[in-house]
């Protein structure tokens, strides 16, 4: 697990040479999420453990601040996409690749490999593979070194797609406007509730591999009741990439957003 998240504490220094002059204050969904992991994690309840977790923290939000600055200066919405593994975030991506009406660049997350990356490339799409080895997560160091590869004047969205992981990455403000978090139908009916601090950060909770509700005991509104509870202002939308109405509708509700900024 990662060095600096709180799954195995160590100061992890990540070393940026930019001298940045933004003096933005953003209580970021990142500092909300680790604000709850100490206060709820026995492990973490010493002088020092919060010390550097809070160093951290605000060093990356400082990051994720400037990140930030780049998309909005380039007109660039910048969405989070959050699961756990194989939840569908990458098959949702390479649907949108003949559908969507606006340009994207995915800066893609993963401990190894360059799969994701290369599947989405072979639909056209412009992805940058980050490798992040050990780390659970991305952090917005990691997508600002990604954001380099991408021409950001010549898109409209820049998608982040997170480590699969559904603790860690709730805790990483990376920069971007938005947060849109996916559970699959087989992952099983209890994952919202099992994972209170991811879905309270979501923006819009996506239910995926709706197909495959026949062969499944879940109960969507259950989980949807679930979600609201955590997250009383959060869109939900059920979807099935095999279903092309169901991806039209994230499609609009990007495009939704996009109009809103």
């Amino acid at each position: 697990m990662c060095k600096d998240c709180g799954c195995s504490i160590t100061d992890h220094h990540h070393h940026h040479d930019h001298e940045h002059e933004h003096t933005h204050s953003h209580e970021s969904h990142s500092h909300q999420a680790a604000h709850e992991t100490l206060n709820h994690n026995p492990q973490l309840n010493d002088a020092k453990t919060i010390s550097v977790i809070k160093k951290i923290l605000d060093k990356n939000d400082h990051e994720a601040e400037h990140n930030r600055a780049h998309f909005e200066k380039n007109g660039v919405l910048g969405i989070n996409l959050m699961s756990s593994p194989g939840s569908g975030k990458t098959t949702l991506l390479e649907s949108f690749a003949s559908m969507v009406d606006f340009k994207f660049a995915v800066v893609e997350g993963d401990l190894e490999t360059s799969r994701d990356a290369d599947r989405l490339t072979a639909k056209g799409i412009k992805a940058v593979q980050i490798q992040t080895g050990s780390a659970c997560h991305l952090d917005a160091f990691m997508v600002h070194k990604g954001l380099h590869d991408i021409s950001l004047g010549d898109i409209d969205v820049c998608f982040v797609e997170n480590v699969g992981n559904l603790v860690c990455p709730a805790s990483y403000d990376v920069g971007t406007h938005l947060n849109i978090v996916l559970v699959s139908i087989p992952e099983g009916e209890d994952k919202i509730e099992k994972y209170p601090v991811m879905f309270r950060c979501a923006d819009l909770i996506l239910i995926t591999k709706t197909d495959l509700l026949p062969y499944f005991d879940y109960d969507i509104q259950k989980e949807k009741e679930a979600a609201r509870k955590l997250n009383p202002s959060v869109d939900i939308l059920e979807v099935s990439t095999k279903d092309e109405s169901s991806v039209q509708k994230v499609i609009d509700w990007i495009n939704f957003k996009r109009r809103m900024r």
